[in-house]
């Protein structure tokens, strides 16, 4: 399979990693704004299959050039969702297969923000999935972690272990400190705050898709493997969109566990106006506060070293069991950044995202997975990627969880 990697930041770099020690690639592009990140992604790997390009992401010509010139099987957008659109869009013109790990960005109702929904997240992508599939190509949206992973567990909950479900909250939490860093995202900032800040999208069965304030729902979630207790909130994200479509659940929310001390932060950002992504002038010159924001803090591919802990990606189901007995499962997956490092030399958040594209595209390969037109995790059979997950370094587990509450 020969693939284009867009963008050489954390995700794109361990992708390519990722992807060298895999037979089925027969060759890889890594392409950037910044030639020298690609080429030293690609330097480190010592893989003759694997080359560097340049290219400007947010220029739609700019991309269908590298496409043609490039000639893959499939793209894989690893750059941040302002730019899924032309990169989705150059796909589909040159009428080539797609995969991404955040779909495109969702708008706020103009006038209820905080209780009905404008443009959700991937509305743009879904709208467009007549003509994917009369061109006999695929986009495989949301094949990250979070959306990606946690969609494959919520499916194989979905078919395996619930006859009845209530609900399904993806849980996402870490104890991971940066040496050296009061404030250090393991993530880019700016998908961070979009996430973050945007108001919340929740699913909830007779209402359909509604919004929240930002920071809803705060609860304390014990997470596994020593990261433990971690205040999580709502906020907007993909699972939320996807689930529903193939997933037959009362309700359906993501919550983030970023601890009070993160949460603070982001909203001292959201009040000094720095989470803002329209320009303004300093100096005679236009910047956007949060691209400066993003500037101004570490890149979250250099922090490995420096970074200690663990992350953990999960859904938490409860309904009723096969038998129609209570049931609630914690089903999850955790990278300790240790370990990531020793085996990879990339960071644990990053290589828990880079890994699920390459998974995916080895069971397209296979013919185990055949995507046709715009889908989501959900739309496929979850136990070859479960099965999967092992030959890449990657576990996955189920955690028993308290019944309380649930009724016949």
């Amino acid at each position: 399979m020969k693939a284009l990697v867009i963008g050489a930041g954390g995700v794109g770099r361990t992708i390519a990693n990722i992807a060298s020690r895999r037979s089925f690639i027969t060759s890889m592009v890594i392409a950037d704004r910044d030639l020298a990140r690609a080429e030293e992604a690609v330097a480190r790997l010592k893989d003759p299959r694997f080359s560097a390009a340049i290219v400007n992401a947010a220029e739609l010509e700019d991309i269908r050039e590298l496409i043609r010139n490039a000639d893959p099987d499939v793209v894989i957008n690893a750059v941040d969702p302002r730019f899924v659109m032309p990169i989705f869009l150059a796909c589909e013109i040159e009428n080539t297969n797609y995969i991404d790990m955040a779909m495109s960005l969702g708008r706020p109702h103009p006038h209820y923000p905080y209780s009905e929904t404008g443009v959700k997240l991937g509305d743009e992508q879904f709208a467009r999935d007549w003509n994917w599939g009369e061109r006999g190509i695929y986009a495989l949206v949301g094949m990250g972690v979070e959306p990606g992973m946690s969609d494959v567990f919520a499916k194989y909950a979905d078919e395996e272990l619930f006859s009845r479900i209530d609900s399904m909250t993806v849980l996402d939490g870490s104890n991971l400190v940066v040496e050296g860093h009061e404030f250090a995202p393991s993530f880019s900032i700016w998908t961070t705050i979009e996430e973050c800040l945007n108001p919340p999208l929740v699913w909830e069965d007779g209402r359909g898709w509604f919004t929240t304030e930002p920071f809803s729902e705060l609860e304390v979630f014990d997470f596994p493997e020593g990261i433990g207790p971690v205040e999580c909130v709502n906020v907007e994200h993909e699972e939320v969109v996807l689930i529903p479509q193939k997933i037959d659940a009362k309700k359906v929310n993501f919550k983030y566990g970023l601890g009070a001390q993160f949460i603070s932060t982001l909203k001292t950002i959201h009040m000094l106006g720095m989470d803002r992504k329209e320009t303004v002038e300093v100096q005679g010159i236009k910047v956007s506060p949060r691209d400066l924001l993003a500037a101004s803090l570490p890149d979250p591919a250099t922090l490995g070293s420096r970074m200690k802990g663990a992350t953990c990606a999960g859904v938490l189901v409860k309904g009723l069991d096969k038998s129609g007995e209570p049931k609630a499962v914690y089903i999850y997956n955790v990278v300790h950044n240790e370990a990531s490092m020793a085996e990879y030399g990339d960071q644990a958040v990053v290589w828990q995202t880079g890994i699920n594209p390459v998974m995916a595209m080895e069971l397209i390969h296979k013919g185990l997975w055949k995507p046709d037109g715009v889908q989501g995790p959900e739309w496929f059979d979850p136990k070859p990627f479960l099965d999967l997950m092992p030959e890449y370094g990657a576990q996955w587990h189920i955690r028993e969880e308290s019944t309380l509450g649930i009724n016949k």
